[in-house]
């Protein structure tokens, strides 16, 4: 392969110098304004080139090269559906029915109707199968074609054919399209001794608001603590992400410092107002998905010794972008700055794309150097309120790391084995878990997954095409039991209780929990996180 390329950069060189170019010449000019070359380019490609390209697609080709050139991936412009999903994830709006779908055995499947939606309040259940659209079969529909088919103007009207465990016939449903709101607050959780747990996905712009009433209904029922689950976050708005931190921090503290060329762009943002929870312990959870604006809100709340940070590496993504809207449809997401954390840190990881960055990320939540990552060689020391060292030079590295369990040998053999068929074995797992709610196999939350709960997605693996042998299975039971146990929980009991066993297995959740079931203060919580530091990063692995 090489010599061919080699061969053929030779011919390229020789044509080049001895005519082999086809190449017809017209009269120039020495000298060019740079301020018109960009014009007088696109006019001349339009004119002249061979093939005839639309002004609007030779345009948007312009536009995307020189923001291809600028090497950055986070600055793009934004058409039609991108722009309109960063609105909608930004706003937590969109126009629809408020159901969480997926596709399991070729068909749409509900993984959940969202509270308070058409879809809900229809009567639209876990598990249904949602068959036709508008008189359109959905069999062999992506998630995608889902989506565009459900989603419309609020007002509009829908009909859904849904296909229903249990019951012989199908469901027909007409609806009426609504303006759904996408909570980044979900309810939360409370624990064992007033521990409370509260996640929140992306940073948007209800945040600060649902967050505030979230708090203060945990605190009704009785909450002493806060896990703030920050995990597979990929940030969102810079001033939600400053209101956020703003509740747990005091009058005139740091928040974020942002710097860039750009009039307005360099500025330090600060608490305006009294926390309202000033002697809650708190316990950040962050994962290699925490990114941006949720990134903002764990360093501050790390650097001025509010929280303590649990988790392993956030990704790295210190830059700041604005949206330049152009049109209803059209805006430019553009990098214009800079942020560094209270105590000075920078958190941008060196990595040559999003991509890079993404896996240097995730090799250092698992606890691998990546040689092509700068970030992981060395990192500078920086201080927080209290004294504590922090580092900085790519992501939040947390107080106390804690990963996730990694998978058995037999369990990697398992999931090898499974990756071409791997939605098959999905679907296995699911079409179990509806007949084993709709046959009422279950009657607790903490049941145990059976061996015969197991040969039945196996035998339904089998049925699909998928060859494993019984002994491979077997040997990856854990595995299987896990994933089971969370989709029967769900189509049995609710999310709530898929929630509580997901909880049981999760590493990281158990280190915040054991903390805080020992911490009675903000400070006896950071001492704790200190001496399990001190303790040596092994016994986390």
């Amino acid at each position: 392969m090489r010599q061919r390329w080699g061969l053929i950069a030779v011919i390229a060189v020789i044509s080049f110098f001895t005519g082999g170019w086809l190449l017809q010449r017209t009269g120039g000019t020495d000298s060019i304004r740079q301020e018109r070359l960009f014009d007088d380019v696109l006019s001349h490609v339009s004119a002249y080139y061979v093939d005839s390209i639309p002004q609007s697609e030779l345009y948007r080709k312009a536009t995307t090269g020189l923001l291809e050139q600028l090497k950055d991936p986070y600055s793009l412009l934004l058409v039609a559906d991108d722009y309109r999903q960063l609105t909608e994830t930004t706003t937590g709006n969109y126009g629809g029915l408020g159901i969480q779908i997926d596709v399991r055995d070729g068909w749409i499947t509900v993984v959940a109707p969202l509270p308070d939606t058409p879809a809900e309040r229809a009567g639209i259940e876990t598990g249904d199968q949602i068959i036709a659209v508008d008189g359109r079969s959905t069999k062999g529909w992506s998630s995608e074609q889902a989506v565009k088919a459900l989603r419309g103007e609020a007002g509009s009207s829908v009909k859904l054919q849904v296909r229903r465990a249990g019951m012989a016939d199908e469901i027909p449903y007409q609806l009426t399209r609504a303006t759904v709101h996408v909570r980044s607050v979900p309810p939360g959780n409370l624990f064992t001794g007033g521990i409370g747990y509260i996640s929140l996905n992306p940073v948007a712009e209800s945040s600060t608001e649902e967050l505030t009433a979230e708090m203060d209904r945990m605190l009704g029922k009785g909450m002493k603590s806060l896990i703030l689950d920050l995990r597979g976050n990929p940030g969102g708005l810079l001033d939600q992400g400053v209101k956020v931190a703003d509740l747990f921090l005091d009058p005139k503290q740091e928040i974020v410092a942002t710097r860039g060329r750009a009039r307005g762009a360099t500025k330090t943002f600060v608490d305006g107002a009294p926390q309202a929870w000033g002697s809650l312990p708190i316990v950040v959870l962050v994962n290699d998905g925490t990114a941006s604006a949720a990134e903002i809100i764990s360093g501050a709340l790390q650097d001025h010794d509010r929280a303590v940070v649990v988790g392993v590496p956030t990704f790295g993504k210190g830059l700041v972008q604005t949206l330049f809207p152009f049109s209803s449809d059209v805006a430019l997401k553009l990098t214009t700055g800079r942020w560094y954390t209270p105590s000075g840190r920078t958190i941008q990881r060196a990595a040559r794309s999003e991509e890079d960055q993404a896996r240097v990320a995730a090799h250092e939540a698992d606890g691998v150097v990546d040689s092509v990552a700068e970030d992981t060689v060395a990192r500078p020391v920086y201080h927080t309120d209290s004294g504590r060292p922090v580092r900085g030079g790519g992501g939040i590295v947390p107080d106390l790391t804690v990963r996730q369990d990694s998978l058995s040998t037999a369990e990697r053999a398992l999931a090898t084995a499974l990756a071409a068929k791997f939605i098959e074995y999905r679907d296995a797992i699911t079409s179990t878990a509806l007949q084993i709610k709709n046959d009422h196999g279950v009657s607790r939350e903490d049941f145990t997954v059976t061996p015969a709960m197991r040969a039945e997605v196996l035998r339904r693996m089998r049925e699909k095409g998928v060859s494993v042998s019984d002994e491979m299975f077997d040997a990856a039971q854990s595995l299987v039991n896990e994933q089971l146990g969370y989709e029967i929980a769900r189509y049995a009991f609710g999310r709530p209780a898929e929630f509580r066993r997901r909880a049981r297995d999760d590493r990281q959740m158990q280190a915040a929990l054991d903390l805080l079931h020992r911490a009675a203060s903000p400070r006896a919580l950071l001492d704790l996180a200190m001496a399990s530091d001190q303790a040596g990063p092994t016994a986390r692995n």
